[in-house]
């Protein structure tokens, strides 16, 4: 056996081992080719694959002597429309060198293209025409998977000589080495095409779980796509960053797929968490709005007094009472008619809920809760406001009560159950921590576990700012209109000061304006205001270098 054929032979090896750790698609079928190139010494080639529609696809082209990259990670993309395997009724295509190989699982291997008998090489000569170039030698080899199915084909063009660079037919032993690796390619391949459908099949079934919930509660949809896509942004940035504490952290595309996985799920414990809870608009809203029945209360006391008033223009009258006693208890009627308007609006306010109520405020709810009586269908004189409807009209901020507030913190936790319950590989394993550590705080003060900041990864402490800004800014929230740039990251500022957020990631996320371009993209144009830097609680202005 020649030399030059072991040394082959090691190359084969070699490229096997390597063709096994690849894990882009493109990468790897731009390896196979090149890798058959150099085996076999081939001038140019092309890889195909087998299509769902009984097609043959260019994938990958390349050709040394025209300088011809097309396809893989070139960018560039083929011309070429794909081959048929099958004419229009249906019979085999066997004119076709590529197809011949596909039907009779063989490989083919011709001298010359120009003499050759029995396949339409037409296409191939009008490329010679167009280019100068001269077609001859041709190894057209199947790739078979382990289950013994066709999945592609390999083509090389013009063997050259490896003493003199002429050109030459494909030898016995190209054949046999182009054969070992196709059979190599093809496992390669389907293992990398298997590894991608289940990872499709993971992230479907990633976005079925946030489906459920989008159902359950439409104003959770836009937050479980958007808190991600922030949270790529600013671990991003921190990886292009060259100053501060974070200079050095990087991330290799394994790390950036587990931070994707972990921000598609860092909520996915909302989906048992009870929809008017999630969707609770106003303070006193459940199955519906209750302010209605408050409404109704404030009827029946103008209907009270009303049929005082008219009781004391009847006592007046049998009694020859003067008009100046009428006038009196018209004048009381009207301002008692005020005061149920102006307590009744008061309420409505208090409804909507905010972010600070007044203790001035939560008095004046007592003195309307207190001030009136109303009887029921039964008779029964009540006050005027249940003591549910008090403890959730006088929420300090939002419309959550201590206890709705519990029930939505609880997600979090069912989201870390959740998550660690799974069997996650090895390049998935940092999935639950960093999806659970969201609402954590630097200063120890979070929940569910209480993490400080050395206790977190940089990726969980990136999903908690992200998780933060996104709420802030978020415009279809049933609670509140999404909030100003400036006024987002002057409370975002804050919660840097306060211990909340983590302050190096703060700074980049400042200083490489991720803010901005997360704005561009998911505010509205009327929040994306001028922003004054300089008046940001907590922001200083990146250091040289």
């Amino acid at each position: 056996m020649p030399e030059n054929l072991f040394e082959r032979l090691e190359q084969l090896n070699e490229i096997g081992a390597a063709l096994s750790k690849q894990t882009d698609l493109n990468q790897l079928l731009e390896a196979i080719l090149v890798a058959a190139k150099n085996i076999t010494n081939a001038d140019g080639g092309s890889l195909y694959r087998v299509t769902d529609e009984r097609t043959l696809k260019f994938e990958i082209m390349r050709n040394d002597t025209l300088d011809i990259a097309m396809g893989g990670t070139t960018g560039v993309a083929i011309p070429f429309s794909p081959i048929n395997l099958f004419d229009p009724d249906g019979k085999p295509v066997n004119t076709m060198v590529v197809a011949y190989a596909v039907h009779h699982d063989t490989s083919v291997n011709i001298a010359d293209a120009y003499t050759q008998e029995g396949f339409d090489f037409s296409g191939t000569k009008n490329f010679d025409k167009k280019t100068g170039y001269r077609s001859q030698s041709f190894l057209t080899v199947p790739m078979k998977n382990h289950e013994n199915e066709i999945i592609g084909v390999l083509q090389l063009l013009n063997a050259k000589d490896r003493d003199g660079g002429a050109v030459v037919s494909f030898s016995k032993e190209d054949q046999q080495l182009a054969e070992s690796l196709a059979s190599q390619a093809a496992i390669a391949l389907t293992n990398r095409l298997l590894i991608s459908h289940l990872e499709n099949l993971f992230e479907s079934f990633i976005n079925l779980i946030n489906s459920a919930i989008d159902d359950k509660s439409p104003y959770t949809a836009g937050h479980c796509a958007r808190v991600p896509q922030l949270t790529m942004m600013l671990a991003e940035a921190v990886t292009g960053v060259n100053v501060g504490p974070l200079k050095n952290f990087a991330m290799s595309d394994k790390d950036r797929y587990e931070l994707k996985i972990a921000g598609l799920l860092h909520d996915c414990g909302k989906v048992t968490t009870p929809v008017h809870v999630v969707d609770k608009a106003t303070k006193l809203h459940t199955i519906f709005d209750r302010i209605e029945l408050l409404d109704t209360r404030f009827e029946v006391v103008k209907r009270d007094a009303e049929i005082a008033l008219l009781k004391a223009h009847l006592a007046a009258r049998d009694g020859g009472e003067r008009q100046e006693a009428m006038a009196e208890a018209e004048r009381q009627f009207e301002q008692r008619l005020r005061q149920i308007d102006e307590d009744r609006e008061f309420l409505r306010v208090c409804n909507t809920g905010g972010e600070a109520m007044r203790q001035e405020d939560i008095d004046r709810v007592r003195r309307v809760s207190e001030g009136y009586r109303w009887r029921d269908v039964g008779g029964t004189e009540n006050k005027f406001l249940t003591d549910d409807e008090f403890e959730n009209l006088t929420i300090r901020a939002g419309t959550l009560t201590a206890a709705e507030r519990q029930i939505i913190n609880h997600h979090i936790e069912v989201t870390v159950q959740m998550l660690e319950a799974l069997p996650w590989p090895k390049h998935l394993k940092n999935v639950p921590e960093y999806a659970g550590g969201h609402h954590e705080r630097m200063d120890g003060k979070g929940y569910p576990r209480g993490l400080t900041r050395d206790q977190m990864s940089v990726q969980a402490r990136c999903m908690g700012i992200a998780d933060i800004f996104e709420a802030l800014t978020a415009k279809d929230r049933p609670y509140k209109k999404g909030k100003t740039l400036t006024e987002s990251l002057t409370i975002l500022g804050k919660f840097k000061l306060g211990g909340h957020i983590d302050p190096d990631l703060f700074d980049v996320f400042m200083w490489e304006k991720v803010y901005l371009r997360y704005a561009q993209q998911y505010m509205d144009h009327n929040q994306i205001d001028d922003v004054d830097l300089m008046k940001i609680p907590g922001y200083v202005p990146p250091p040289p270098g």
